[in-house]
């Protein structure tokens, strides 16, 4: 089992309106609102007309797949057992990681612990080198970088280097940066530099312009109460995994690299 989980959100599957009279519904009942060489569709598979045709078209694909046989196919009928599976485990954690409800201190103090993402909040209009490099390479290029009086420079470094990279121009709000380059960007200044690890190379960004675009406590507590709350289950999945593993009997068979 790997050691990383990553929470998927249920999808909340609504009934069709208006294929049966109200009155003839009942709590639980199966509504059916197709059927595909006799095989039904019920209203709890789609969520409208677009994903109805969808489920139809998939339902005949997969007629023909076992008319033909291919769930005995080994590969087939292996990813068959791991889509089973990995449905199984997700299900498990989803049971096993309910996180409780935020409290109002917990929500103020992730606000007041991250000012450039709420009281300090802007919007960052940058250009960004996506350089694909050694590991070896990022100190030497943030020498560069700091030398370099624009992007331009870095660039042209990178060109004699032989270097791979991207240019990208970007407009973001800071909840969209990444959380590790957010504290030094939001103290830069127009036209400064910066080069941040990114696998599998580097970041080199230049600030054009940042606009003031500030969040209150009450505008951004909604907000903070999902995050916070994934990152309960996230945690809490970890957890769960931590001890599943401590209280079972792992063998690694062969040279396995571990």
């Amino acid at each position: 089992m790997r050691r990383a989980c990553q929470l998927a959100a249920l999808a909340l599957l609504a009934a069709l309106a208006g294929c049966e009279r109200a009155s003839a519904f009942k709590p639980g009942a199966r509504m059916v609102v197709a059927k595909v060489n006799g095989t039904e569709i019920s209203a709890r598979d789609a969520t409208g007309t677009q994903a109805l045709e969808k489920i139809i078209d998939r339902e005949l694909l997969v007629q023909k797949a076992l008319a033909g046989g291919l769930e005995r196919d080994p590969q087939v009928a292996q990813q068959i057992d791991d889509a089973r599976r990995s449905v199984l485990a997700q299900a498990y954690l989803d049971r096993a990681t309910a996180a409780p409800r935020s409290t109002q201190e917990e929500v103020r103090a992730f606000y007041a612990a991250n000012p450039a993402l709420f009281a300090q909040r802007r919007i960052y209009r940058l250009r960004e080198l996506a350089v694909s490099a050694p590991a070896e390479l990022i100190d030497v290029l943030r020498a560069e970088a700091a030398r370099a009086g624009d992007l331009e420079e870095v660039a042209a470094w990178l060109r004699s280097r032989n270097a791979r990279f991207t240019v990208l121009n970007l407009t973001q709000p800071a909840e969209q940066v990444p959380l590790a380059q957010l504290p030094e960007l939001a103290h830069m200044k127009p036209g400064e530099i910066a080069v941040f690890a990114a696998p599998p190379g580097a970041s080199v960004v230049q600030l054009l312009h940042a606009e003031d675009a500030p969040l209150s406590e009450q505008q951004a507590a909604s907000l903070i109460e999902q995050f916070l709350a994934a990152r309960k289950r996230i945690e809490l999945a970890a957890a769960e995994v931590r001890k599943l593993r401590d209280g079972a009997r792992i063998e690694y068979v062969g040279d396995i690299k571990r």
